[in-house]
This record gives structure tokens, C-alpha cells and sequence, in this order.
């Protein structure tokens, strides 16, 4: 079929010269490039909000999430997850015991006070070492020592309830007597 098509064009090359395309056909294809012009695309109100809105979203986006990688607080279990398995025995244990103590700070509120008040200078200094933990550029370190503040913690608390134990047998032995 091609080899038609090129043999009648061939043959007909000079008629497609001379004659060209008609008058009407050149007047026709004028008048339709008159009535249409390019039409401008411009943006309506309705895009140019989805344009800004999506933009605030994506701002908004990236900016929430730098602002919770930037203020995830670091936990010793993310340095030593074996550090971290102590941390949780030890807060617990003292815990217990504190909840001990409290029971005895009925029958000596002097003595009471005096324990929670060497408590809670480990405990400010426990806090410290947990802030110092965010910004230090040796974490192991750190949390090393945060665990020695609450093995001291437990040892402390352990005494102070040995103590208790001891005032509160002395006083049963001196009524007895």
C-alpha cells in the first residue's frame, strides 16, 4: 500500500505544486484563527488557597516533626538496654521502700523528715545527671553514674529503714523493762 501511495505522489508531485491548496480552504482556516485566541490560564482564588494551604501543611509537617525528634528525651535504656533493665529495678525497689518508710513517719516525724530530706538531695542530683544525660557527648558515662546515684539511693533507704527497725525495737525493750 505504501508503494501506492508513493508512486501516486510521484506522479502527481507537480499538480500538489501548482494547484495548492484552494482559496476557500485558506479563507476558512483565516477565519478560524481569528476566533481563537489564547486563552490566558490564570489561577482563581481556589487555587492559590490549595496552593497555600498545602504549603502551610507541609511547613507545619516538617516543623512538628524536627520539633519531636529535637525534644525526645533520651533514656538510658537507648544507651545500655542492660542499664536500663537496672534503672527499672532499682526506681522500683526504692520505691517500695520508700513506701515503707512512709509508714514510720507516724511514730517519728523528726527523723522521718531528716530521711526524706538526704533522699531528695540524691533525688536532685539523680534529676541532674537525667538532664546532663540530654546534652552529654559521653552518654555511657553518664548513665553510669546515674546508676551508682541510685544504687546509693537504695542503699541509703535500705539504712535508714534498718534504723527505723532498730529505734523502733529499742522502744519495745524499754517498755517491757
Amino acid at each position: 500500500m505504501s508503494n501506492k501511495l508513493e508512486g501516486f505522489v510521484k506522479h502527481n508531485k507537480k499538480e500538489f505544486e501548482i494547484k495548492g491548496p484552494s482559496d476557500t480552504l485558506w479563507s476558512k482556516i483565516e477565519a478560524e484563527l481569528d476566533k481563537k485566541k489564547p486563552a490566558k490560564k490564570s489561577f482563581g482564588m481556589y487555587q492559590w488557597m490549595s496552593i497555600a494551604a498545602m504549603l502551610i501543611l507541609t511547613v507545619g509537617i516538617y516543623f512538628g516533626y524536627q520539633y519531636r525528634k529535637i525534644n525526645a528525651e533520651i533514656m538510658v535504656a537507648d544507651i545500655n538496654p542492660g542499664l536500663g533493665k537496672k534503672e527499672i529495678r532499682f526506681t522500683s525497689l526504692i520505691e517500695e521502700k520508700r513506701d515503707s518508710l512512709l509508714i514510720f513517719a507516724d511514730t517519728d516525724p523528726v527523723l522521718y523528715q531528716k530521711f526524706t530530706t538526704d533522699m531528695g538531695k540524691l533525688d536532685q542530683d539523680y534529676q541532674a545527671l537525667r538532664k546532663q544525660l540530654q546534652t552529654s557527648p559521653n552518654k555511657a558515662v553518664v548513665s553510669k553514674a546515674m546508676m551508682r546515684n541510685l544504687e546509693i539511693q537504695l542503699q541509703m533507704i535500705s539504712q535508714q529503714l534498718h534504723i527505723i527497725n532498730q529505734v523502733n525495737q529499742y522502744k519495745k525493750e524499754e517498755k517491757t523493762i
